[in-house]
């Protein structure tokens, strides 16, 4: 049974699953580096099970998956993406899933999005330019696209800087170029009928995702990876304002937790009647959850951010 929205406290639409049940292993190199950068020490590892108990304990629903950046790392990922959408019908009282497939891929990679998207309830597929090694409106990447789109899925992007390879040498080969959310805006032209998720804050690109979000109608915004003490003026506004309809809640839990971001979420200059919007409704709206709430085109305004 799918998460029933009207008794949950939220939706955190951004959350990894480092861990497989069935492989009996965690996901390869990056992780300690990324809790580091986050300051947390050592990075918790979480199954699908764990992580439906984890967010069932705190009365909120999550999309959960892996990264799947084979071309970069040379390692497939762990869980694969069978095993998250498997275990998270499991759990779907919490769990919703999605997948990822590198570009790289290739026809094989259109060929598994197809047989995800239409026999194991995947709703979305997360990409991660940056750790994937691509740009987003490359051509060849399209095919993907247009699986996502045909099925009436979502495709959520990282946007902005990242904490893989933070800190080590190079970068550890990573490059931020690729995560511009600008290179999205061209996506979301391409594919006008393509839900799509700039995820992150997008520093230092926080106008170019502000203005893309704005102009493209069905370009959302995901907070995670932040705490909300940090946010920029600028995101604050329009998550106030244009953009209140297609601004979400997202954790990327484990490397920052729940608890941590509402906490400072409720010190933020944030309307009342924005909130439950960010939390919870969004989300349920993009997902199909059955949340009564306006669509973005209802609420198009000016053409900058009001009071």
């Amino acid at each position: 049974m799918p998460p029933d929205v009207s008794t949950l406290t939220a939706i955190d639409v951004h959350t990894h699953v480092h861990r497989s049940v069935r492989a009996g292993q965690d996901q390869a190199a990056g992780n300690e580096d990324m809790g580091a950068y986050f300051g947390i020490g050592s990075m918790p590892h979480y199954t699908v099970p764990e992580l439906a108990e984890y967010y069932r304990q705190r009365n909120m629903a999550c999309v959960a998956f892996t990264v799947d950046s084979v071309s970069q790392t040379g390692a497939e990922p762990v869980p694969d993406n069978f095993e998250v959408a498997e275990l998270a019908a499991e759990h779907a009282d919490v769990i919703i899933p999605f997948a990822s497939v590198d570009p790289a891929r290739g026809a094989a990679g259109v060929r598994l999005a197809r047989r995800l998207a239409a026999d194991h309830g995947i709703r979305g597929f997360k990409f991660h330019p940056s750790t994937q090694g691509f740009y987003p409106n490359d051509r060849a990447v399209y095919p993907l696209y247009e699986v996502i789109a045909s099925h009436g899925l979502v495709a959520l992007f990282h946007t902005g800087q990242t904490g893989a390879g933070a800190g080590t040498p190079g970068g550890g080969g990573i490059r931020l170029k690729y995560a511009n959310p600008l290179h999205i805006d061209d996506v979301a032209a391409d594919f006008p009928d393509l839900d799509i998720v700039l995820a992150h804050p997008s520093f230092p690109w926080q106008d170019e995702a502000l203005s893309v979000a704005t102009h493209k109608p069905r370009v959302h915004i995901d907070l995670s990876g932040w705490s909300p003490k940090y946010f920029p003026p600028q995101l604050v506004q329009y998550a106030n304002t244009l953009l209140r309809h297609k601004v979400m809640f997202g954790s990327d839990f484990p490397a920052l937790t729940p608890d941590r971001w509402i906490r400072d979420f409720e010190n933020l200059d944030i309307r009342p009647e924005v909130r439950p919007l960010i939390m919870k409704e969004n989300a349920a709206r993009l997902l199909g959850l059955g949340a009564a709430a306006p669509s973005p085109g209802e609420d198009r305004g000016g053409g900058h951010a009001g009071g």
